[in-house]
C-alpha cells in the first residue's frame, strides 16, 4: 500500500493556501481510467469538511446516490483501511458524534494530502533548483506562502495516509519530483491523457536511471560542446563568435532529441536558432567539416560567389548522415537566419510543412522541427505568438515543434544580478513571471530544467521528443543557464551585471562538475577523460591546419536548402531561355468550364456564387477571362504540368474582393465544402488553398519557408490589401530581397499585393511600390548590353522581380513564367482591385493560347499599313504593351508618348477618348517595372522621335514609380530627352480619406496629362 506519512492538520491548510491564489480546487484527483478527474470544491476556509460529511455520510446510506468518483474513492480507502491494523475499518452504519469526527478528519487529512501532491504538481517548479548560479529565486508570485513545506524533517510517522491510484511511494516525496532540478508545468493541460502521460514520465521511481555507456556518451558531447568554444576562444580571442560557454549542455541536449526522434522514425529534422551557439551546433550537430567553419575567421578569404554573403554565425547548413546512436539515416538542416533572432521562427515551420507535404508525412512522423531560442526574444518577439498560432492549424500544423530555450537567467528578486538579451533585466523585458508563458497558450508543456545538471537535461530532452511525437504537439524545453561572456565576446557584461559575472567568474564549468561526478562514483577514470579532451584537441588542430589552405570562401558550401537536380553542378541554370507560356485552347476550355460548375452531386451553393458561376460560362463560350479566370486558368494550367500550388493568406479562398472563390461552402451540410481546382484531371498535382490567421509576418514568413523546399511549386501569399506588408518587413528585408546575395538561395515566393488609388483612405490603397523597387539591385546608371538572352539574362541578375500587370492575360502569363524560368526569383505583383469587376479589363484566349495565333497587335497592324517595332504578347509575358490604336499608325505625328504602369492605364484611355487625343496621345504600359525593360523602353522611345515623353501615375510624387524609372528613362535617352511627371503631388500619407479630395486630384493629373502645352517653355 502506498503511503505518506504527514502531519494531517497543519498541512492541509498549507495546501488550501498553495492553491487558493490560483483558483485551484481543493481536490483535483487524477485518475488513471479515461473519465474526468473526481473534484472535491473547497469553498470557504473550513467549508470542505462539512461537505466532505456529507458526501461519506450519504455514501454510507447509499453508494449509488454520490458521484462514482466519490463512490470509487470510500471503496478504495475502506478497504486498504480494513486492510491495515492501524486503521480501523469504516462503520457500516451512522456512527456516533465521537466516531463521525474521527472519520470526518481521517477523510480531510486525506483530501489535504492529496491536495498537497497537486500543490506540488501546479507550483512546484516555483521552488525547484534551477539555478546554475544559486542566486535567485524563481517567485515573483506575492501571494504564495514562502514556507512551502519541501524538506523531510517537516514529516511525522505518527500518520499514516493511503494514496489509492497513485504512483507515489513512501520514499518519494513531491520535492524530489517536482522542486530539484526539473520544473514542470503541464497542469494547465486540458487533456487528462496528457497530463497523466508527464506524471507517469516525472513521478515513476527510478525514471532518470542512465547506463554507464549513456553517461559516457553524454561526457563525451560535453567534452566536444566545450573544447570547441575553448578552442575558438584561444585561436581568435579577439573575434566576434557569439559561444555557447555557460550553456554547452545545448549541444547534446540537441543531439538527445535528434537520436530520440531517429529512434520513433524521424528521417529529416530542420532547426531554427539565433547566433548564440550556431558554430558550436554546425560543428558537433550538423557536423558541418571544422575546416570550413575555422576559414571563416580568415580575414583575407576571397569570396567565390556573387553577392554580399553574409557572418558565420548567421550561415545555414544541410547535410545527411547516419545517426550513429540508432544506425539510421538522418537529413538535417539548419535554416540561415539573419540578426533578427527570431524571424527564423515560420520560415522553419514552413519548411518542415512543405517537407511533410512532399513525402506524404500527414501526421509528421518523418519530418519534424526544432525551435532554439533566447530568452529574451522568446518573450519579446510578436513573430514566436504568431508561430506559436500556426501550429494547430490544418494547413499550417507541422506536427508539433521542440522548442529549446537558452534562457540566460529567468528571474531575480533583486533584479541586479541578471543578464538577459542583451543588457536588460526582466524587470524591463517581459511581464510574466517566465520567458517560456507564451507557450502556454497552445497548452505546451514546459520544461524548466538546470542546465548544470546534463543528466536532468538529457532526460527532459528524451521526454520532449517522445512528447512531439507521441501527441504530435509542441513542447518547451527551458534550459536555465548563463553567459560566461556576456552579449558576445567583445561585451564588458560587468558594466551592467557585476554581481551576477562575480559569481560566474566563479563558476566551475559543467563539464568539470560532471567529469568529476563520473569519475568519483568510477563510470570513467581521470585518464579517460584527460585522452578524449586530448583526442577532440587533436581533431580541432588538425582541421585548422587544414583551413590554413583555404584561399577561397565558397557561400554554396553553406545552401541550407539545396534543389538535387534543378541546377547543374556549379549551382547555374542549366539554359537561360524560359519557353512560352501559352497553352493549348482546349486546356482553357476544360479549366474555364471546371472552374464554372460544382465537381460534387447534391452540393448546394448560394445562389449569389450560382451567378458568378454562370458568368465564368458564359465567358468561357466567349473565349475571354476577366482577372479571376485568368488566374484560375494559369494555376490549373501548371497543375496540369504536376506543379504543386499553394495560395496562402486572409481570405484567400474567397478572395478580399470576392472574386475568386476556389472554395465552395454547402449551403445546407456545415462544414461541407469543394475545391473544384483538384477536380480538373485525375493525375493532377494537388492545389491547396487555405485562409490563414489575422498574421502577415508569421504566415509571410511560413510560406517563404515552404517555397525554399522546392522549385517544382508555385506559392503564393496574398495581403488582404496591399499595405498590410508591411507588418512583415523584417521577412521582405532580410529574407526574400536579400536572401539569394547573403545565403546563395533562390526562392519562388510570390507576393499578390492588391494596390490602387481607389478613395479608399491611406490604409487600404498603396502596396507601397517604391520600396520594392528602392530594394532592388539594378543599376540605374549602367546602359545594358542588349544581347539575345538579354530578358532571361536579366531576370537572372536581378534580387527580385516587380510587376504591375494591366490585363489579365499578362497576369496568367507572368504566374506560368515564374515556374517555367530555369531559375528561382521572387515576384512581386501589385494586383488589383477596381479591374476585377473593370468591362474593359478582360482578355481573350487568342492571348495566352500557345502556338502561331495572332495577338490584337498583329491583328491590328493587318488592317492598318503600319510596320512599327512592337513585340507580340500572345504567347508570352510581356514586359512592356505598347500603343494599339490610331495613334501607332502614324507615330511621326504623335505629340505626347505617355507611359505609366497599372489601373491608371484605363482612366488615362478613358479621358484621351473624352478629349478626341487618340492620334496625337499614345500610352505604352511598363508591366514590368523591375527590372527595368531597358531594350523596349528604348524601341518605344525611338518610335516616337517628336513626342513629349511623359510618365504618369496615380500615387503621389515621392511615392510610387517615378523616382526609380526616371534615371532609367535618362541613362536609356542618353539624357537627350526628358521624361516629364504627371501625378499627384509629394505627400506624407499614402492616399487622401476624402473622397471628393480624391477625385479632384484624379482629374488634376488627367488634365495636366492630355495638355499638351503644359511643359512648353519648362526646363527639365
Amino acid at each position: 500500500m502506498s503511503q505518506l506519512r504527514l502531519l494531517p492538520s497543519w498541512l492541509g491548510a498549507r495546501a488550501s493556501r498553495l492553491l487558493a491564489p490560483h483558483d485551484v480546487q481543493m481536490f483535483n484527483r487524477p485518475s488513471r481510467s479515461s473519465g474526468p478527474p473526481a473534484t472535491f470544491p473547497s469553498g470557504k476556509r473550513g467549508g470542505s469538511s462539512s461537505y466532505m460529511e456529507e458526501m461519506y455520510f450519504a455514501w454510507l446510506e447509499n453508494p449509488q446516490s454520490v458521484h462514482k468518483s466519490w463512490d470509487s474513492f470510500f471503496r478504495k480507502a475502506n478497504e486498504e483501511a480494513t486492510c491495515d491494523p492501524a486503521q480501523p475499518p469504516f462503520p457500516e452504519t451512522r456512527p456516533a458524534v465521537s466516531s463521525r469526527t474521527e472519520t470526518s478528519k481521517l477523510v480531510e487529512d486525506h483530501l489535504a494530502v492529496q491536495s498537497l501532491i497537486r500543490a506540488y504538481q501546479i507550483r512546484g517548479h516555483h521552488v525547484a533548483q534551477l539555478d546554475p548560479l544559486g542566486i535567485l529565486d524563481a517567485d515573483l508570485d506575492s501571494f504564495v506562502p514562502s514556507d512551502l513545506i519541501t524538506t523531510i524533517d517537516k514529516l511525522d510517522a505518527r500518520t499514516v495516509f493511503p494514496l489509492p491510484g497513485s504512483w507515489w511511494s513512501p520514499y518519494l516525496f513531491p520535492q524530489s519530483t517536482y522542486c530539484q532540478h526539473i520544473g514542470l508545468e503541464f497542469m494547465f493541460i486540458n487533456d487528462v491523457e496528457q497530463c497523466q502521460w508527464i506524471r507517469k514520465k516525472f513521478e515513476t521511481p527510478g525514471v532518470m536511471q542512465f547506463s554507464s555507456e549513456e553517461k559516457r556518451t553524454l561526457l563525451a558531447r560535453l567534452v566536444r560542446s566545450m573544447r570547441f568554444e575553448d578552442f575558438l576562444a584561444r585561436k581568435w580571442s579577439s573575434e566576434k563568435r557569439f559561444g555557447l560557454e555557460g550553456c554547452e549542455v545545448m549541444i547534446p541536449a540537441l543531439k538527445t532529441i535528434i537520436d530520440k526522434s531517429s529512434e520513433m522514425g524521424i528521417e529529416n529534422v530542420i532547426l531554427g536558432m539565433p547566433h548564440r551557439g550556431r558554430l558550436n551546433v554546425l560543428a558537433n550537430v550538423i557536423r558541418k567539416d571544422l575546416e570550413q567553419i575555422f576559414c571563416q575567421f580568415d580575414p583575407k578569404l576571397e569570396a567565390a560567389d556573387e553577392g554580399s554573403g553574409d557572418v558565420k554565425y548567421h550561415l545555414g547548413m544541410y547535410h545527411e548522415r547516419i545517426n550513429r546512436v540508432t544506425n539510421r539515416n538522418i537529413t538535417l538542416s539548419l535554416v540561415a537566419n539573419p540578426s533578427h533572432l527570431e524571424a527564423v521562427d515560420p520560415v522553419v515551420q514552413g519548411k518542415t510543412k512543405a517537407e511533410q507535404f512532399y513525402r506524404g508525412d500527414a501526421q509528421g512522423k518523418k519530418v519534424m522541427s526544432i525551435l532554439v531560442h533566447g530568452d529574451a526574444a522568446f518573450a519579446g518577439q510578436g513573430v514566436v505568438y504568431e508561430t506559436f498560432h500556426l501550429s494547430d492549424l490544418p494547413s499550417y500544423t507541422t506536427n508539433g515543434t521542440v522548442h529549446v530555450v537558452v534562457n540566460n537567467q529567468r528571474l531575480c528578486p533583486f533584479f541586479l544580478l541578471l543578464q538577459i538579451g542583451f543588457t536588460t533585466d526582466p524587470r524591463m523585458a517581459r511581464s510574466s513571471p517566465y520567458p517560456t508563458d507564451v507557450a502556454r497558450v497552445v497548452n505546451a508543456p514546459i520544461f524548466h530544467v538546470n542546465a548544470d545538471d546534463p543528466e536532468a537535461v538529457i532526460y527532459v530532452c528524451s521526454v520532449a521528443a517522445e512528447w512531439r511525437n507521441t501527441f504530435n504537439k509542441d513542447v518547451v524545453v527551458d534550459l536555465v543557464c548563463y553567459r560566461r561572456r556576456g552579449h558576445n565576446e567583445m561585451d564588458e557584461p560587468m558594466f551592467t551585471q557585476p554581481l551576477m559575472y562575480k559569481q560566474i567568474h566563479r563558476q566551475v564549468p559543467v563539464l568539470k562538475k560532471y567529469a568529476d561526478k563520473l569519475i568519483t562514483e568510477g563510470t570513467v577514470t581521470l585518464q579517460e577523460f584527460e585522452e578524449e579532451i586530448a583526442k577532440y584537441d587533436r581533431i580541432c588542430e588538425e582541421a585548422y591546419g587544414r583551413s590554413k589552405d583555404k584561399k577561397i570562401l565558397h557561400i554554396k558550401h553553406w545552401l541550407d536548402s539545396p534543389w538535387p537536380g534543378f541546377f547543374n553542378v556549379d549551382g547555374e541554370p542549366k539554359s537561360m531561355t524560359c519557353p512560352a507560356t501559352g497553352i493549348p485552347e482546349d486546356v482553357l476550355t476544360h479549366i474555364g468550364e471546371v472552374a464554372s460548375s460544382v465537381p460534387l452531386e447534391d452540393f448546394k451553393i448560394h445562389t449569389g456564387l450560382s451567378r458568378i458561376l454562370r458568368g465564368r460560362a458564359d465567358m468561357t463560350k466567349k473565349q475571354t477571362v476577366d482577372w479571376a479566370l485568368a488566374e484560375y486558368m494559369a494555376f490549373g494550367s501548371l497543375l496540369k504540368e504536376g506543379i504543386h500550388v499553394r495560395l496562402s493568406g486572409q481570405d484567400v479562398e474567397r478572395g478580399t474582393f470576392s472574386h475568386r472563390h476556389h472554395v465552395l461552402h454547402d449551403q445546407e451540410v456545415d462544414r461541407r465544402t469543394c475545391v473544384p481546382m483538384n477536380h480538373l484531371w485525375p493525375d493532377q498535382a494537388p492545389y491547396t488553398v487555405c485562409n490563414s490567421s489575422l498574421s502577415e509576418y508569421g504566415v509571410l514568413g511560413f510560406e517563404l519557408g515552404y517555397a525554399m523546399a522546392s522549385p517544382n511549386a508555385l506559392v503564393l501569399w496574398e495581403a488582404q490589401f496591399g499595405d498590410f506588408h508591411n507588418t512583415a518587413q523584417c521577412i521582405i528585408d532580410q529574407f526574400i530581397s536579400t536572401g539569394q546575395a547573403k545565403w546563395v538561395r533562390h526562392n519562388g515566393i510570390v507576393l499578390l499585393l492588391p494596390h490602387g488609388m481607389e478613395g479608399m483612405g491611406p490604409e487600404h490603397s498603396s502596396a507601397r511600390p517604391e520600396r520594392f523597387l528602392q530594394m532592388s539591385n539594378d543599376d540605374s546608371d549602367a546602359y545594358p548590353v542588349f544581347t539575345e538572352d538579354f530578358e532571361v539574362s536579366q531576370l537572372y541578375d536581378c534580387n527580385w522581380i516587380v510587376v504591375n500587370c494591366s490585363t489579365p492575360a499578362n497576369y496568367f502569363h507572368v504566374l506560368r513564367r515564374q515556374v517555367l524560368l530555369p531559375f528561382r526569383k521572387p515576384l512581386i505583383i501589385f494586383t488589383p482591385k477596381s479591374l476585377l469587376r473593370h468591362p474593359e479589363a478582360k482578355s481573350s484566349f487568342d492571348q495566352m493560347v500557345s502556338g502561331s495565333h495572332l495577338s490584337p497587335a498583329k491583328v491590328w497592324l493587318k488592317r492598318y499599313p503600319v510596320q512599327p517595332q512592337i513585340q507580340s504578347w500572345g504567347t508570352s509575358f510581356q514586359r512592356v504593351i505598347s500603343e494599339d490604336g490610331p495613334a501607332a499608325q502614324a507615330p511621326e505625328q504623335v505629340r505626347r508618348l505617355i507611359f505609366c504602369t497599372g489601373k491608371v492605364y484605363y482612366d488615362l484611355v478613358k479621358e484621351r477618348s473624352s478629349q478626341g487625343l487618340e492620334e496625337q496621345v499614345a500610352i505604352t504600359r511598363l508591366e514590368q517595372i523591375s527590372p527595368f525593360p531597358f531594350d523596349l523602353i528604348k524601341t518605344e522611345a525611338e518610335k516616337y522621335p517628336g513626342a513629349e515623353l511623359v510618365w504618369c501615375q496615380e500615387e503621389h510624387k515621392n511615392m510610387g514609380y517615378y523616382d526609380y524609372i526616371s534615371p532609367r528613362f535618362m541613362t536609356i535617352l542618353s539624357r537627350a530627352r526628358p521624361i516629364w511627371y504627371v501625378g499627384r503631388d509629394p505627400a506624407a500619407a499614402p492616399a487622401t480619406g476624402n473622397r471628393n479630395t480624391h477625385l479632384v486630384s484624379l482629374k488634376k493629373f488627367l488634365d495636366t496629362a492630355f495638355n499638351l502645352q503644359v511643359f512648353e517653355g519648362k526646363t527639365f
